[in-house]
């Protein structure tokens, strides 16, 4: 705390220096009817530091951060450069989670109707220099679906439209065992009224991923023991093509349209092994799996008035399909055998919603109203065959309908801001999974509201104080319901949905101080109830590690969270030199802290181990070195703690380090980077059920180096245009007016 004191008290110095300094737009002009004074004091100089910019912006209701211009997160996937803000904490299970809180995927304002490894795959798939910047939206209000549970990770794509035609080739070229090149090219222009942007790119990534689980199955007497081990080869290719284009109807409208498209072919090579009691098996499998996605979006948008009342009404559609089919044979004791299976998997989501917008602005109050209706339809059919020559058939349907309406008013009163809000959704939610000749039908509905508020003071211009609450709900997606093995398994392994989940309900409460768009301290605590968790399970008498999702009663999680920059410059620069920096955070020497304790406290459930918060630290650092060249480093450390149901029994970190160069007016950038430095990056956790205990252990290939390429043509300083589909509403929960 004695640091971070000092901290906000160089900020607050540097912040004044700012305000201090003149520059030459505030001297008064000399004119005839404004003659200088004889005896006037006049400054004999004037410095002007430029403009600033800003990696990071921290403010009340969210967070955003500056992706394009930092060279740490801008190189390799989307979902690199998620994991790697500060704040974002992934899971022993791979979810990804923001200050312990779960975490909706929003790409371009639009929530991802992917789930699970389908949306991992995919941001996996989406180059980190096409994203603009990252909202972190910590406690979205009733302007958002009610299904952002926890909160929000708005990943906002390149927005830049320029007169003319111009372009942005990019090029990364992974390398450890395998070397891959992933090339795109970024084309975008404007013509008259109609402004555009495509972008076109192909990766090509190879990769291994070692696991293994120490299961005791604890119904034999004795207990079996069985040690499973697998190596995975995994390889992506994918192809993906992103354009917009926003076409000026009026002074007042805009028509708006974008078409992303992404094609892979991923290929999968298992070489695996059960050991135990009389038990010596072997096993080769090799999985492809070919997938589309298509993502269509219409949005009109007008100013009705000239006192800023604004609609918006959007149309969107998704379209995804993917053939997962897996092949294997080996030996158990000696004896062969062998697994096909063939799964057809098809997703649709269409939805149309508006938004109104109406502001009172002589009374420093606005209201915000909108209505959605969603439509998801899901079709999985598996055709497998164990060991037998008869065919096993598991069939899934799911069907989900939602009409939402929603009203947010925010008002301001001298130091206080507050927001109120109250969405309304009606679900209905239909499942149909045949499977051993027996079918099962699971049918939900349900008509809730969800309320919301926030209030915010404002110590002064650069502190403040806000405090939020949110009901919340989360509907068991396609990704746990599925009956549907979506992975390599054999006769000791499987791997399905539950098609009985029930929707998780949450009611969310956060405190948070901000301080100079940089400083942040809070807290939250969350009530889960009927959360699901995936978990290892097995069935009573049987040696098979079923992989599956299991309802739990309740989860109640408090997490503390701080964040807070120590500027280097200011002790070994000194305060002019400092304070010049201040305002180009481009050529600032700092680092920048942040750090978690979390606290689950799970319900209904019986450890087979102590249970204990967990601690998260991030440390990410800007150095300046000789001959222009960006140092940045980046180290996570997280020690032993319980993480809701799982027991991390050894440290996960992970240092990651680049060197980065502009060349020719800025407009070559070359970089060098090494991730996993010391090749440490593994997950040691424990994991209990009923009948079954696993001590699970899992090491990718982290230790990645990487050589990047970027090269603009064309006029950079022209005017920017946002040419982005705003689906769901960005104010919310922090009470500003805008």
């Amino acid at each position: 705390m004695k640091s971070l004191g000092i901290t906000l008290c160089l900020l607050a110095t540097s912040f004044i220096f700012a305000q201090e300094a003149p520059t030459k737009s505030q001297e008064t002009p000399k004119t005839e009817s404004n003659p200088p004074k004889e005896k006037a004091n006049e400054l004999s100089e004037v410095t002007v530091y430029g403009n600033k910019k800003q990696y990071l912006k921290v403010e009340s209701d969210k967070t955003t951060i500056n992706v394009r211009d930092n060279a740490m997160l801008n190189s390799g996937s989307s979902l690199e450069a998620v994991k790697k803000i500060p704040g974002v904490i992934t899971s022993p299970t791979g979810s990804i989670t923001l200050n312990s809180k779960g975490v909706t995927i929003y790409i371009d304002g639009s929530p991802s109707t992917l789930s699970g490894t389908d949306l991992q795959n995919y941001l996996a798939t989406l180059p980190a220099n096409s994203i603009e910047k990252v909202e972190l939206i910590y406690n979205p209000g009733a302007s958002f679906d009610a299904s952002a549970s926890g909160s929000i990770i708005n990943i906002i794509t390149s927005t830049k439209r320029k007169k003319g035609i111009n372009a942005s080739f990019n090029i990364n070229y992974n390398f450890n065992k395998y070397q891959k090149p992933s090339p795109q090219i970024l084309l975008n222009g404007k013509v008259k009224n109609l402004s555009w942007q495509t972008m076109i790119g192909y990766n090509y990534i190879d990769g291994e991923n070692k696991t293994q689980n120490d299961q005791v199955f604890t119904t034999f007497t004795p207990n079996e023991h069985l040690i499973q081990d697998n190596l995975s080869v995994i390889t992506n290719r994918n192809f993906y093509f992103r354009t917009g284009t926003n076409y000026k109807l009026s002074e007042k409208s805009n028509l708006l349209f974008n078409y992303n498209v992404n094609v892979a072919n991923d290929r999968f090579v298992n070489t695996s092994s059960t050991t135990g009691t009389g038990i010596d098996y072997t096993n080769n499998s090799l999985s492809k799996n070919k997938n589309n996605n298509h993502e269509i979006s219409l949005q009109f948008k007008t100013k009705l008035d000239t006192i800023g009342r604004t609609l918006d009404v959007t149309a969107f559609s998704n379209f995804f399909d993917k053939k997962p089919q897996t092949e294997s044979n080996g030996l158990s004791n000696g004896n062969p055998t062998y697994y096909n299976g063939d799964v057809n998997f098809k997703l649709a989501n269409h939805y149309l919603k508006y938004d109104f917008a109406i502001p009172f602005n002589k009374i420093n109050f606005s209201v915000n109203t909108g209505g959605k209706f969603n439509l998801i339809k899901v079709n999985d059919k598996g055709i497998y065959n164990l060991n037998s020559p008869a065919n096993s058939v598991t069939d899934f349907d799911f069907k989900e309908t939602n009409l939402a309406f929603y009203v947010e008013a925010r008002k301001k009163i001298k130091k206080f801001n507050f927001t109120a809000g109250i969405r309304f959704e009606d679900f209905k939610v239909d499942r149909a999974a045949l499977q051993n000749n027996t079918t099962t039908n699971v049918n939900f509905k349900n008509s809730n509201f969800f309320p919301n508020v926030s209030a915010l003071y404002e110590f002064n211009d650069n502190i403040n104080l806000s405090a939020s609450y949110s009901k919340k709900i989360q509907q068991a997606d396609y990704n746990t319901l599925d009956p549907n093995n979506f992975a390599n398994f054999d006769q000791y392994n499987s791997s399905n949905g539950n098609p009985f989940l029930d929707p998780t309900f949450f009611d969310n409460f956060e405190l948070k101080l901000t301080a100079f768009q940089f400083v942040q301290l809070g807290g939250n605590y969350t009530i889960a109830k009927d959360v699901n968790k995936f978990i290892f399970d097995a069935n009573p008498g049987e040696l098979v590690s079923n992989q599956t999702f299991k309802q739990f009663d309740k989860i109640n999680t408090m997490s503390l969270y701080a964040s807070f920059p120590i500027p280097l410059d200011y002790f070994f620069k000194g305060k002019e030199e400092f304070q010049k920096r201040m305002a180009n955070m481009d050529k600032m020497n700092y680092i920048f802290f942040n750090i978690n304790y979390i606290k689950f406290d799970t319900q209904g459930y019986n450890f087979s181990f102590d249970t204990k918060p967990i601690w998260s630290y991030t440390a990410q650092a800007q150095i300046m070195l000789p001959w222009e060249i960006k140092n940045t480093l980046s180290y996570n450390y997280t020690p032993p703690g319980t993480w809701e149901i799982y027991n991390i029994t050894k440290t996960i970190q992970e240092f990651d380090i680049s060197f980065n160069r502009d060349f020719l007016n800025k407009n070559l950038k070359i970089g060098l980077h090494c991730f996993d430095v010391f090749n440490t990056n593994e997950i040691n956790a424990i994991v209990s059920s009923t009948n079954l205990q696993s001590k699970f252990y899992q090491k990718p290939d982290s230790r990645t180096f990487r050589i990047s390429l970027v090269y603009n043509f064309g006029n950079l300083a022209l005017k920017k245009e946002n040419t982005d589909i705003d689906v769901d509403k960005k104010n919310s929960g922090g009470g500003f007016l805008k």
